[in-house]
């Protein structure tokens, strides 16, 4: 049983007291943690498990967690290994031409715009049509339209029942149909859609969500891809990335509170 250090408070009413002791871990959080610091070579300070725990316990309080079906936390490991090891998945992302320099514990990994990505190695029919989210969390984002993940069609960038999140706050799921980017870039944050219905379904940005009436019209089949998109044009971006999430529809303002505490707890715990 692995054990973290926690703060909490108990007494009577009148009388409330802090106190701290070791208590139990979850157990995803410790075979991650466990994972991550194999990956690694050396231990996670303390601090650090503990935000990757609550992160966890919170998401699973919410309700949300069993929803992701792949995910990975791109800060707080020690090294780029470490980063790419999944929170939630069999399948690790496969990296393309990443470097250890592209790595910051605090704010995430950086795609250049032209050559470096991620396979998520999680098909876009993983989930069903009308149920399915994909989220990422942006540190700093490219000021001009790029992709920051999606699934789509190699020969035409985009397909009917295709993915695609784009850095301008526009979006496409489960559909050939994208929708209108807002007038206003999005600040930094987690970018999502969550599709639980045919015929519309919420994009979030900015700590806002948005209804967008468009219908699936399909299931396409591809590689979920971060920092890009399949085709002959593939808009790699810049950003700077510290999760991603893939799965089944969940509700994106508890996925949204839940990583910004991890990150900013990352910030706090991090050296």
């Amino acid at each position: 049983m692995t054990l973290v250090w926690r703060s909490g408070y108990n007494g009577t009413p009148g009388k409330v007291t802090l106190r701290q002791t070791w208590q139990p871990m979850d157990p995803d959080a410790a075979a991650y943690i466990t994972a991550v610091e194999t990956a690694d070579g050396q231990s996670l300070e303390e601090k650090v498990k503990i935000a990757i725990d609550n992160f966890v316990l919170g998401c699973k309080a919410d309700e949300i967690w069993s929803a992701i079906k792949a995910c990975c936390i791109l800060a707080g490991a020690r090294t780029l290994d470490g980063a790419l090891v999944p929170l939630v998945g069999t399948a690790a992302p496969t990296p393309y031409f990443f470097v250890s320099g592209d790595y910051n514990r605090e704010t995430g990994l950086v795609g250049n715009g032209s050559t470096k990505y991620l396979d998520s190695n999680r098909n876009n029919n993983a989930d069903p049509q009308n149920n399915n989210h994909n989220a990422v969390y942006a540190t700093s984002l490219q000021a001009t339209n790029t992709v920051l993940m999606a699934a789509a069609n190699p020969a035409t960038a985009a397909g009917a029942g295709g993915n695609g999140l784009f850095t301008l706050g526009a979006s496409r799921c489960r559909a050939n149909t994208a929708s209108t980017a807002p007038v206003t870039p999005p600040a930094p944050g987690l970018l999502g859609f969550s599709r639980s219905i045919g015929s519309e379904y919420t994009l979030r940005y900015s700590g806002q969500n948005n209804t967008i009436a468009i219908a699936s019209d399909g299931l396409l089949s591809q590689n979920v891809l971060v920092y890009r998109r399949q085709s002959t044009a593939p808009s790699y971006t810049t950003s700077r990335l510290a999760f991603y999430s893939i799965g089944e529809s969940l509700d994106l303002a508890c996925l949204d509170a839940r990583v910004t505490d991890l990150i900013n707890a990352f910030g706090v715990a991090i050296p």
